[in-house]
């Protein structure tokens, strides 16, 4: 529609979309592969074929152990994660037509981390049973506070962005308070807070899994109408979308997705804006046609950076939030710089 003119218009000539998910699946693979093959014990790609096939010659005893229930399923929950995170981000950023939109923007982060504090200060036992379920809770109630206190969020979006930054500020100051007030209990929620795969293991990759590809089967399927929502309401009717159906679908699947995503892995910044923003660099289409793109390429990111933080410090490991913030951190203020150069 109007970006294919402007396209045209400004002499780009934009790439096929399956040629570029064809190679962030095939960049996926491979970072996968690496993620699971280096670290403290580095495992050769024949042994985790042969282990994972379940062929004679395959790993045993520590080694088999290391695979199947550390790094197999951590990078399992890494690619849900970040794909999760850069598919949500594209879609918020087309909902609320702003750019610099992120998964958290409606409050899931703080309710989330609410969610969490309030796990680690009461658990007498194992914390991280316990941690999913609150942060789920926590993020999902604080989203569905902001559609609440939101009246005029089908007139106007806007005043579901600010509702929940209102509700996000809200729950930052409940969590603070709780941890100035049970101080021995700050270290695991900063932990958390900075974002963690240390626990993955094949329940959360289970459950994780379901709700993740669920929101974006249901994100990918819309793809073409969320396109609607970047014209006017009256445009977007004209073309035959629903803009208001069409909002709440979307909001409520990037939310189950985001929600899921940090119950699982604890805060993760930068990831959905630093990879929308980068495929759309690669195809020059801002368009949400390329979801299925923006979801392997924020899958393999987050593998990458997962890497990283286990490698760069080995022995010790680095906060994956630390790592994600390292690059999207100088990202953002390229966008934000480019943004301001365009106006």
């Amino acid at each position: 529609m109007i970006n294919v003119r402007r396209e045209k218009e400004s002499g780009i000539e934009p790439i096929w979309n399956w040629q570029i998910t064809a190679a962030c699946a095939l960049v996926l693979l491979f970072v996968g592969i690496a993620a699971i093959s280096f670290g403290p014990i580095n495992i050769a790609f024949a042994d985790i074929v042969r282990t994972v096939l379940g062929i004679h010659g395959g790993l045993s005893g520590q080694d088999r152990t290391v695979l199947l229930d550390l790094r197999l399923p951590r990078v399992l929950l890494a690619a849900l994660v970040g794909a999760a995170l850069a598919t949500s981000g594209a879609v918020y950023q087309s909902v609320f037509r702003n750019p610099l939109a992120d998964p958290y923007l409606l409050g899931a982060a703080s309710g989330a981390g609410l969610g969490a504090t309030i796990a680690i200060i009461n658990a007498h036992g194992d914390v991280y049973s316990l941690l999913p379920i609150f942060s789920f809770v926590g993020g999902t109630l604080a989203v569905l506070t902001s559609f609440f206190i939101s009246g005029r969020f089908f007139a106007e979006p806007q005043s579901l962005l600010l509702s929940g930054i209102a509700v996000g500020s809200f729950a930052t100051a409940i969590q603070t308070y709780l941890q100035q007030r049970h101080s021995s209990s700050l270290r695991p929620v900063y932990s958390w807070i900075l974002g963690e795969l240390t626990v993955a293991n094949w329940q959360i990759v289970t459950w994780s899994s379901i709700y993740i590809l669920l929101a974006l089967a249901i994100l990918i399927s819309i793809s073409k109408q969320l396109d609607g929502l970047m014209l006017s309401d009256e445009e977007s009717f004209s073309l035959g979308i629903n803009p208001n159906r069409l909002r709440i679908i979307a909001v409520s699947a990037a939310t189950l997705a985001t929600a899921t995503a940090v119950s699982a892995s604890g805060l993760i910044g930068f990831v959905g804006i630093v990879v929308p923003h980068l495929v759309r660099g690669i195809t020059h289409r801002v368009t949400n046609r390329n979801l299925l793109t923006v979801a392997l390429a924020g899958a393999g990111f987050l593998v990458l950076a997962d890497l990283g933080a286990r490698t760069l410090l080995s022995p010790a490991e680095l906060p994956i939030g630390v790592i994600t913030a390292f690059v999207g951190a100088p990202f953002f203020l390229v966008v934000l710089r480019r943004r301001r150069s365009a106006s």
